[in-house]
């Protein structure tokens, strides 16, 4: 049984719950959280630890460590400090802070002689191989990423982060047109506010700081700046009235030409229920992998991108040559 520990219990953190209840190779014994005593009432049995500056070397045999708080403050701070004691697994999602973040999981997690696989979800993670796979495919071809329509949980708690906002929830439209362009077999160069919008709901007692709270999460670069925003203030009971389910999706699509000239276009479609749900899933499959990677003696940072499809999954190599190839 491959032993795991979840840092943070929100929604990512009941996602990857879910998913090891679905995963008889695993096992969960700790949780770690900024919340034990309403956690504890939670999970009943499972160990509970609260989580601060020193919840890294806490003495529990894990094997893996999934993180599950937000990439904005919370995983940038915990995985290092985490990978000092244990493997880890995260789905750190700012993009443009990718390269960086690798480079300090990678010298954190060789020098304690762990493994520590980031940004493991669907974007970046899955559609990050279908951007690789289009690429490698399709020489010289061009690549189309479109998010939604559904929550970023990432971007929703970005707006979170802004003083006087209670609660946010940010949906990622994409613009219809521009899809349709790409599946006909256009490549025009796109802006990232032509391809998509986003529209952010949020909960903030204090009117008079609608305004101040809505020029920082429009303004928010990373997040926000590239595009066109609309935040819109409801209440918390319409939150919970309409905004409690987390829907979300995309495409990945790759254009290009073959020896004959031979138009080709690639699309790989993701539509999901439940982020939370679906992220926990995909990074408990990279725990798995993770533990084998450790046990086959490697050591430092690693990507889906890094990673042999096959220690992903729980079936064995003959196992997936027969039914999978």
């Amino acid at each position: 049984m491959i032993k795991i520990g979840i840092v943070g219990y929100g929604n990512l953190g009941r996602g990857v719950r879910g998913a090891l209840e679905r995963n008889p190779d695993m096992e969960l014994v700790a949780i770690l959280t900024r919340r034990p005593v309403e956690v504890k009432n939670e999970v009943g049995d499972i160990t509970v630890v609260t989580l601060d500056d020193q919840g890294a070397s806490v003495d529990i045999p894990v094997d893996i460590m999934i993180l599950c708080g937000g990439s904005k403050e919370d995983t940038p701070q915990q995985g290092p400090l985490f990978a000092r004691s244990f493997s880890t697994v995260d789905s750190f999602d700012t993009h443009a802070d990718i390269a960086d973040y690798f480079q300090r999981m990678d010298v954190t997690a060789r020098e304690h002689g762990n493994v520590s696989i980031i940004s493991a979800g669907w974007d970046p993670g899955i559609f990050s191989l279908e951007r690789v796979v289009g690429d490698a495919f399709l020489p010289g071809s061009k690549g189309y990423t479109f998010w939604g329509p559904g929550v970023s949980q990432g971007h929703s708690d970005a707006a979170r982060k802004v003083t006087g906002v209670a609660d946010a929830r940010q949906y990622t439209v994409p613009v219809e047109g521009v899809i349709e362009q790409v599946r006909r077999g256009s490549t025009p160069d796109f802006t990232k506010r032509e391809m998509h919008k986003r529209v952010v709901y949020v909960v903030a007692p204090d009117v008079s700081e609608h305004e101040r709270i809505r020029k920082e999460i429009v303004g928010m670069p990373n997040y926000y700046a590239d595009y066109d925003t609309e935040v819109l203030f409801i209440t918390e009971e319409e939150m919970q009235k309409d905004h409690s389910a987390y829907p979300h999706g995309g495409f990945v699509m790759t254009s290009g030409l073959t020896g004959g000239n031979n138009r080709q276009v690639l699309e790989y479609r993701c539509q999901l229920s439940s982020n939370p749900e679906f992220t926990g899933s995909v990074l408990v499959a990279c725990a798995r992998a993770a533990y084998r990677l450790k046990q086959n003696g490697a050591r430092g940072a690693f990507t889906l991108l890094d990673i042999p499809l096959g220690l992903l999954s729980p079936h064995s190599g003959d196992a997936l040559r027969g039914s999978f190839m």
